[in-house]
C-alpha cells in the first residue's frame, strides 16, 4: 500500500516542481495581471503570460517535441511561418496607407525611426558579444513590432524567441511612458507647435495601386520579407478594393483573433525557466529598450534634418511616430501636439510615418535574414 502511495506522489507535478518553475509562474502572472487590470497590450500579454505558467508545470508535456500540443503549435505554426504572416494579413486589411500617400515624404520619418534597429545590433554584438544571429533578434525590438520580432526570432534565435516577444510587446504597451519624455528632450516647445498644412485627398486608385506596386517593389528590393509583405500588402488591398468586404472583415477580425490565440499561448511556452532564467536576458530587456528609444530619437531627429532641407516645415514630433507600434505611436504624438496646441491636429499625420514604420520594420527583418540566415 506504501509503496502504491508513493508511486502515485511521484507521478504528479508537486514532486519536480523547482524555485525557477515557481518564479516563472510570478512572471506569467504579472503579464496577466498587468493585461487585465492594465490594459497593457491584453491580446497578446495574457496568452503570452497563460502560456508561461503552462510551459512551467512539470510533467504536463506541453511543449515536448512531436506529442506536446503547445509544440505542435509552435511548431507548425510559427517555425512553419504560418502565423506572424497571417498576422500581417489582418493588420493590412486594419491599415489606412492614405496619411502616408497624402504626403509621401513621411515615408522618410518610417524610414528614420528604424535607426534604433541597426544601433542597437552593433551594441549588441559588439559591446555584449551576443552572436549575428542575437543581436538581430535583439535590435528588432526597436522596431517595436511584436509579429515581425517573433518572425525573425523564430529565424535566427529561437531560444530568444519568448524573452524578445514579451520584450517588444511590453514596451509597445508602454509606448505612453516611454516616448514622451524622450520627445521632450529633443524638441522645443515651438518645435511642437508646429502647425501641419493641409494634406491633399487621396483616390480611391492611388490606394488600391500602392500595395500591387508596394508589394512588387519590397519583396524584389528584399526578397526575404516576402512571407510578411506579401500578406500585408493583400490585406490591405481586400480593404481598399471595396469588393471583397467578406475576406476584409474576415481577415480584421475572426481570423486575427484566432491566429493571435495561436500566436500568444506557445510564444510564451517558449519561455521556461531553463530558458529564462539566465543573465543574457537581463541585457536582452535593457538592450531592447534601448533600442526602442534609440529609434524614437532617430526618427525625431529625421523630421529636424528634413526641416533644414525644406520650406515646408514638419512638426518633428511626427518622427517619433515612425516607431511601428501602430497606432499608439501615432496617438501620443497628437496628444502631445494637443499639448502644445490645441489646435494642432496631428493624428492623421502622425498615421503615415507610422504605418511606413511597419514597412521599414519588416525591411530591416528581411535584411537580417539575407545577411545573417
Amino acid at each position: 500500500m506504501i509503496e502504491k502511495l508513493s508511486t502515485l506522489i511521484f507521478t504528479t507535478g508537486f514532486v519536480y516542481l523547482t524555485p525557477g518553475m515557481v518564479f516563472m509562474w510570478l512572471i506569467g502572472l504579472t503579464l496577466i495581471f498587468l493585461a487585465v487590470a492594465k490594459g497593457y497590450e491584453p491580446l497578446l500579454l495574457l496568452p503570452i503570460g497563460f502560456g508561461i505558467v503552462l510551459a512551467n508545470l512539470p510533467l504536463a508535456g506541453l511543449m515536448e517535441p512531436e506529442t506536446g500540443l503547445l509544440w505542435k503549435f509552435y511548431e507548425y505554426g510559427i517555425h512553419w511561418e504560418i502565423i506572424p504572416p497571417l498576422i500581417f494579413l489582418g493588420l493590412g486589411a486594419l491599415t489606412d496607407f492614405g496619411p502616408m500617400l497624402a504626403r509621401p515624404s513621411l515615408i522618410f520619418l518610417g524610414a528614420g525611426a528604424q535607426g534604433g534597429v541597426y544601433i542597437a545590433f552593433f551594441a549588441a554584438h559588439l559591446l555584449l558579444g551576443f552572436s549575428l544571429q542575437e543581436a538581430a533578434t535583439i535590435g528588432i525590438i526597436g522596431g517595436a513590432d511584436g509579429p515581425t520580432t517573433i518572425f525573425l526570432a523564430s529565424k535566427l534565435a529561437p531560444h530568444m524567441l519568448g524573452t524578445c516577444a514579451v520584450a517588444a510587446y511590453s514596451y509597445m504597451a508602454l509606448v505612453p511612458i516611454i516616448m514622451p519624455p524622450i520627445i521632450k528632450l529633443l524638441t522645443t516647445a515651438t518645435e511642437r507647435k508646429i502647425v501641419m498644412p493641409k494634406a491633399r485627398k487621396v483616390g480611391r486608385l492611388e490606394k488600391i495601386v500602392f500595395p500591387l506596386v508596394g508589394v512588387l517593389v519590397m519583396i524584389l528590393l528584399v526578397p526575404a520579407s516576402a512571407p510578411l509583405m506579401s500578406m500585408f500588402m493583400v490585406g490591405n488591398l481586400f480593404r481598399e478594393c471595396k469588393v471583397v468586404e467578406r475576406l476584409n472583415l474576415a481577415a480584421q477580425n475572426e481570423l486575427l483573433n484566432i491566429v493571435t490565440i495561436f500566436l500568444g499561448l506557445p510564444v510564451g511556452a517558449t519561455m521556461n525557466a531553463q530558458n529564462f532564467l539566465r543573465k543574457d536576458v537581463i541585457f536582452i530587456f535593457i538592450l531592447g529598450l534601448f533600442a526602442f528609444i534609440a529609434s524614437t530619437a532617430t526618427g525625431i531627429l529625421v523630421a529636424k534634418g528634413m526641416n533644414l532641407l525644406s520650406k515646408t516645415k514638419i512638426n518633428p514630433l511626427l518622427g517619433a511616430a515612425g516607431v511601428s507600434a501602430v497606432p499608439m505611436a501615432a496617438r501620443v504624438v497628437h496628444k502631445m501636439g494637443q499639448q502644445a496646441d490645441k489646435k494642432n491636429y496631428l493624428l492623421m499625420y502622425a498615421m503615415g510615418p507610422n504605418v511606413a514604420g511597419v514597412i521599414g520594420t519588416v525591411t530591416a527583418a528581411g535584411i537580417f535574414l539575407t545577411l545573417l540566415k
